[in-house]
C-alpha cells in the first residue's frame, strides 16, 4: 500500500499556491474577463489604462508639481495656499485633487498621509496606491506609532522632529511636499522631478538624494 507522507504533501501544496495570484488579484481577472466577454471594454484597453497610471499618470506627475515648487517660490506659495487651483496650471485636475491639501516637510515638521477608513488616494496625480498603503496594518499603525511606522521605511527621525499624521477622506486629500535635496539648486524641473519618489509625497521617504536612483 502506498504511504502517504503529509508533510510532503504540505510543502507540496505550498509549491503549487506559492505561484497563484492572490485572492485579488483572482477577483480583478474575473472582473476583466467578465467586462471583456460583455463587450464592456477590450483587454488592450485595461493594458492601457493599467499602463497610463502607473507610468504617466502615476508618480510622475506628483513629481512634476514637487519638482515645480521648489524651483519658483510663488507657485509653491499658491500650492500650500491652494493645492487644487495650482495644479491646474499642470492640466492634472480631477476628482481625486478637487479637494487636495499639500502640506511641507522642513527640518522640524514631518508629514505622514494615511487613510483609516480606506485607501483614499490622489491617484491623479500620483498614481495607483501601494499595497501597503491599503492594508489594515498601515492604516492603524500609522496613527498609533507614525515613528515606529516610518523606521520600518528607513526613516530615522530625530527625537524633538514632530510629525503631522493627516487622515484623507473623500472629501479631502493629503499630498506631502518634501525637502528638497541639499546639492540641487542649480538643477531645473525635469532634473529635480528626477530625485521625487512616490514615497515621499505620502511621507514614508524622506531624505532624497541628490542624484536620481542608479547614479553616484
Amino acid at each position: 500500500m502506498a504511504s502517504f507522507d503529509t508533510k510532503k504533501a504540505a510543502e507540496i501544496h505550498r509549491e503549487l499556491h506559492s505561484h497563484l495570484p492572490s485572492e485579488p488579484a483572482l477577483r480583478v481577472k474575473a472582473l476583466e474577463s467578465l467586462m471583456v466577454e460583455k463587450g464592456l471594454t477590450t483587454n488592450e484597453a485595461i493594458n492601457t489604462w493599467v499602463e497610463a497610471y502607473s507610468e504617466e499618470i502615476g508618480p510622475k506627475r506628483g513629481a512634476q508639481v514637487v519638482a515645480r515648487a521648489w524651483n519658483d517660490p510663488a507657485f509653491k506659495e499658491r500650492l500650500l495656499s491652494d493645492a487644487a487651483k495650482a495644479i491646474e496650471e499642470f492640466g492634472f485636475e480631477g476628482n481625486a485633487t478637487g479637494h487636495l491639501k499639500v502640506v511641507e516637510n522642513t527640518a522640524e515638521v514631518h508629514n505622514l498621509v494615511v487613510c483609516t477608513l480606506c485607501s483614499c488616494y490622489p491617484f491623479s496625480i500620483l498614481g495607483i496606491a501601494p499595497n501597503w498603503y491599503k492594508t489594515a496594518a498601515y492604516r492603524s499603525r500609522a496613527v498609533r506609532d507614525p515613528r515606529g511606522v516610518l523606521a520600518e521605511f528607513g526613516v530615522s527621525l530625530a527625537p524633538d522632529t514632530q510629525i503631522h499624521v493627516w487622515d484623507s477622506t473623500a472629501e479631502l486629500r493629503y499630498l506631502v511636499l518634501p525637502q528638497r535635496p541639499v546639492g540641487t539648486e542649480r538643477l531645473g524641473e525635469d532634473e529635480l522631478a528626477k530625485r521625487v519618489t512616490r514615497n515621499s509625497m505620502i511621507g514614508t521617504d524622506r531624505d532624497l538624494c541628490a542624484q536620481p536612483a542608479g547614479q553616484s
